[in-house]
């Protein structure tokens, strides 16, 4: 536990840093999204590369919003179910002498 509050006070911990795993189905899906974002570039004109650009954009924000609040889910639910164990007054049926 020590390591790990070491690591965030450090800045070592950086969920949203991750590497992408070579060959992977989310590289696959990135390259493939790059692949027909030049294609379409190739094919708009001026105003319509400047469009696109602003929508990739857009997106990426949108897609790290979401990463973000997903993140905080994540660990507020994490939080949760560890308080949840805690709880030695959980209505579980216990012998008497207990």
């Amino acid at each position: 536990m020590r390591k790990t509050l070491e690591d965030l006070y450090y800045g070592n911990i950086t969920p949203c840093e991750q590497q992408m795993t070579p060959g992977s189905e989310l590289k696959r899906a990135v390259d493939r999204a790059a692949k027909c974002e030049e294609q379409l570039m190739e094919l708009l004109n001026e105003e319509g590369q400047h469009i696109l650009t602003r929508l990739t954009r857009s997106q990426q924000e949108a897609n790290s919003i979401t990463a973000t609040e997903n993140f905080i889910l994540g660990f507020r639910l994490g939080i949760r179910l560890m308080a949840e164990c805690m709880d030695d007054n959980d209505g579980a049926i216990r012998s008497g002498g207990e």
